[in-house]
Formats: structure tokens, sequence, C-alpha cells
């Protein structure tokens, strides 16, 4: 049995935290946060609980079931029909299925016909070693075509990857495809799922089940250095107390690895600090009318300065519209220091420019999130050169 200490009790924490309590190990999971889930936590929206940031579940997330399954919570799975839209030129298309492809007025045949092909191709693809050197732009151009990347893509990488959308791996992008593509019912009919009562069902089955095997998990305790001697860890210092270990595990931001573990060699450091990381402000809209039938809309407009809408209450039926916002962007980008009320401003005005006919009287309640570190960036080829 060793002393494993956990850094984060995140999704991934927890899991890690899950398993090594379960192979006997002595477990000690380590969370700055007042509440464990990170990412998938769950906060107060005038009475509803909810995810602080958006999860969606594909019929592909075999590990997910898995781990639901092995503790006693797969039933909990629900599964309905969902779709998606493109907002483009002050209008919105349907999305994702060969007809909404067909009728798509935007794209010429061949494109439509070579777009078509490369995604479906993706979708039974088993790996996608032969494209990890290209950038996602290289790789839509060579499979569908420049017209298609200006018109589908371009506007969705920008505004989410800033000065770094042309270094987009393609296959993190390939990746995405293929689990949206293949969580389906057929050829004409999306299909995703969600956790009844959201995700904070998986983190309490999964906090409870660590501590009913003999785990500790200790909440505001940030980790401050993970201590080593002889090229071996030791223990970590985190809230004023030393933890022993004879292993540590690290779910945190990859950012602040360099800093927490001083004692990395130096050509560690450098690869941390090489990997690139981007910010998200997600904001959770709750409206008395829907902005949309879909439950994703991508939006290609040079108004609009987010890549999409997400209406929430198209997967998981609530009792009002549930929409998230989401302005992913490097941190160094000025607008990330706006303020709640004016990041609340503009994105309220872009769900009435998507459907007019929602006002002001509409809105119930806005909140703001906010994550320095959401999102490693994969590059692709102008990155590993």
């Amino acid at each position: 049995m060793a002393k494993i200490v956990i850094l984060g009790a995140g999704p991934m924490g927890l899991a890690a935290a899950h398993r090594a309590v379960a192979l006997g190990h002595e477990v000690d999971l380590l969370e700055a946060d007042a509440q464990a889930g990170g990412m998938a936590a769950h906060f107060d929206f005038g009475g509803l609980s909810i995810e602080r940031f958006y999860h969606f579940v594909c019929t592909s997330d075999e590990p997910t079931f898995a781990l639901m399954r092995e503790l006693g919570i797969g039933d909990a799975m629900r599964w309905r029909a969902t779709s998606m839209g493109y907002f483009i030129k002050n209008r919105l298309y349907p999305w994702g299925d060969p007809i909404s492809l067909l009728t798509f007025p935007h794209l010429s045949l061949l494109s439509k016909i070579r777009t078509g092909l490369q995604m479906f191709l993706t979708t039974k693809s088993r790996d996608f070693s032969a494209i990890e050197a290209k950038t996602a732009r290289q790789w839509i151009e060579d499979g569908s075509g420049k017209p298609v990347f200006d018109t589908l893509w371009k506007r969705l990488l920008d505004l989410k990857f800033y000065e770094l959308a042309d270094q987009i791996s393609a296959s993190w992008i390939a990746t995405r495809v293929k689990r949206i593509g293949n969580s389906r019912s057929s050829i004409f009919k999306e299909k995703l799922g969600y956790i009844e009562g959201g995700t904070q069902t998986l983190v309490d089955a999964l906090t409870q089940a660590i501590e009913a095997k003999g785990g500790r998990i200790h909440l505001k305790a940030p980790a401050e250095r993970v201590l080593t001697q002889d090229g071996k860890v030791t223990g970590v210092q985190a809230g004023g107390r030393f933890f022993p270990a004879d292993a540590v595990i690290s779910t945190i931001p990859t950012p602040l690895v360099d800093a927490l573990v001083p004692d990395l060699p130096e050509d560690w450091k450098v690869k941390y600090a090489a990997i690139k990381n981007i910010g998200v402000v997600c904001l959770l809209f709750k409206l008395k009318r829907s902005v949309s039938k879909h439950f994703w809309v991508n939006i290609v407009d040079p108004k609009i300065e987010i890549p999409g809408l997400i209406e929430f209450s198209n997967l998981r039926p609530v009792a009002e519209s549930v929409v998230y916002v989401p302005y992913y962007m490097p941190t160094t980008q000025p607008k990330w220091n706006w303020s709640d009320d004016a990041f609340i401003k503009e994105a309220f005005s872009y769900i009435k420019t998507v459907n007019p006919a929602v006002t002001d009287e509409d809105l119930i309640d806005a909140k703001v999130g906010r994550l320095r570190y959401a999102q490693p960036v994969h590059g692709g080829e102008k990155t590993i050169q």
C-alpha cells in the first residue's frame, strides 16, 4: 500500500482517488475550492441546481458509463434527441444531418459533398495519427476545401482561440467531430445524454465512495508545494499542513505545475511552460422564452463575438429556458477583464439577435463564471516545429 496525494478534486482527480482507494492505497485528495467537482460542480441558480459550466454525454462515452455502473448510479443516465443549428447571415439554419447539409444555401454542391464525406469518414476513423502534424485549418481545407473552412469554421476558431487559432491541432478537432458525429440514433437524429440531477450526482457518488473506502478529501486546501528528496516525492505542503506521500498525482492546470514542483528537471519545466491554455467566461441565462429548438447553435456572424449558444434546457428538462453563453479566450485578451455586467449586457444582446422575439422582459436571471485555465491548446504542425 502506498501513500498517494492527489491534487485537484475535479472529475479527473475524483476518479483517480476512487481508483487508488479501490486498489488499497492510502489517499489524500486536496482541493483549493470549498467544494469538490471542479468544472462539473453545481451551484444554486435561483432554486435550480445546475453545472457552473455546461456538460453533456455522448453514446460513445463508455468510461463514464462504466464508472457510473461501478458507483451504482448506472440507471441515472438520461438520453434525448437533440439538434444543432448554424446562425449565419442573420438567419438560423438546421445543421447536423444530410438534409440540412444539402439544403444549406451558403455552400456549393461540391463543397457540401466534400465536407459531408470528410465528416462521415472522420466518424469512422479509428485513430488520427496520420493528421497529428496538421493544423485544423490545413486538415479542413485539404478535405472539405477553403470555402467550407472560411464559411463554417474560421470564425468559430478565431473566437475560441484568437491569436492561437492557426495553431490548433487537426486531431483535436477530428476527435470532437467523431465523438459528436457518432452520438446518434440514426444518420438523421442526434442523441445526447445527461445525468439525472446533473453532474453533481456523479460528483456526490464519487466523494461518498472515496470516503467510504477510507480516502480523505480536504477542501479549501490549495497545494503550495510538492516536496522532493533525492529525486523522489516526499509529500505536499497544502493549507499550512504537510501531507506525506510516496506518489503525487496532479490534475491541476498544467501552467501551475512549474511553480508547484520547483524541483522538476529543467527540461520538464520547459515542456510544461510550453503548454498554452485559454480561459473561459461562461454566462448562464434563465429565460421565460426559448431561444431556439436546438441544443447547440454555432454562430458565424461578424457582428457577434461568441462562437455559439448552448440551450441546455433542450437537453435536460427544467422549468425555464436555460442558456449557456461561453466566451473562450486567452486571458491576455483585453476583454477578459470586462465586468460581469458588461458580459451579460453583450451576451444577452446576441441572444436577442439570434431570436428577435426574445425581449428584456424574458430575462429572469444571469450569472457569470470564470476559469483562467479552462482548456489546454492542442497545437498542430506550427506548435511542433
